[in-house]
Formats: structure tokens, sequence, C-alpha cells
């Protein structure tokens, strides 16, 4: 019995979460939400490659090559169950991914996108929050819906794309 008294008089407490009402307080609430993550893309200095390593090495379904002059770049996407990579290449020298890969050689992390269900009000409110966009107005994206981009520099050094869900 003294083993278990001293356990039990020495053991540290523990404060939980129950307290989240005033965490929570802190967190405004938004017009628009945050969803899942709908893909990471890489920059590809060999899309061909690239494709061949996900579909015939790794066994991964890949889809087929698709060219979007709007945004400079051929994409291709990786089907992984819940959510997808998609792979970049250069369209054109004037395309954001000719510089990336200008840096980077072999390529690599370009953005991530994640799924907004209001774009429009994720702008506005995203503006008043001193978060630089990337255009005006939203273009429409790989999968046919409206994308911005979020400035990295104001995202820790992530360039973030925001996708329309």
């Amino acid at each position: 019995s003294g083993l278990l008294s001293r356990l039990q008089t020495s053991a540290p407490t523990v404060q939980t979460l129950s307290s989240s009402k005033s965490f929570s307080q802190n967190i405004p609430s938004c017009l628009w939400k945050l969803g899942r993550l709908n893909h990471v893309a890489i920059a590809v200095p060999d899309l061909e490659k690239a494709q061949s390593l996900y579909k015939n090495v790794l066994g991964a379904q890949v889809s087929e090559t698709v060219a979007l002059p709007e945004h400079g770049v051929y994409t291709v996407f990786v089907e992984l169950g819940n959510t997808k990579l998609e792979l970049l290449h250069p369209l054109g020298e004037k395309s954001p991914i000719a510089s990336f890969l200008q840096k980077n050689k072999t390529g690599g992390m370009h953005h991530i996108c994640i799924e907004v269900d209001d774009i429009k009000a994720a702008m506005t409110e995203l503006k008043k929050k001193k978060i630089r966009i990337l255009s005006e107005e939203p273009k429409i994206g790989a999968h046919g819906k409206p994308v911005i981009f979020l400035h990295p520099k104001d995202c820790h050094g992530v360039l973030v794309e925001l996708e329309q869900a």
C-alpha cells in the first residue's frame, strides 16, 4: 500500500482542454470554412519520368496530361485515396513553374491546395487580414473550379492555393 499511495500523491496533475470555451473564444467566426486538403503540387523537370515513377514504380492511378495555358502549366494528377498529388511542368517560357525549376533544378514541392466553401468570402476576409492574394479575381483551376493563390510570405513560406469546394 505504501507504493500505491506514493504514486497517487506524486502523480502530476494533467490539465485537459475542457476549458476549450476560452480557447474557442479566441477564434473569430468566419463567413467561410476551410475544408480538406485537395492536393500537394510538385514541380517536375521531366513530366513523363515523374508519371512513370508514380504509375509504374509505385502503382498509383495517374491521370492523362492536361495543358492549362491560363496558368502556364501542364498538370497530371496522382490519386492517393484521401488526396492527390499534382505534378506540374512548365507550359511556355513565362510559366511560373519554369522559374521555380530554374531555382530548383530537380523539382520539388510547389504548393498545397485546400478547399474552401466560399472563395469570394475567403478573399474578402483574407484581404482584411492583410493576406496578399496573387490575383484580383479567382481563375479556373485544373478541376474546373475557381482558385486563388495566397502569397507565400504571408503563409510561412508556403504557396497556398484555395479552391472552391
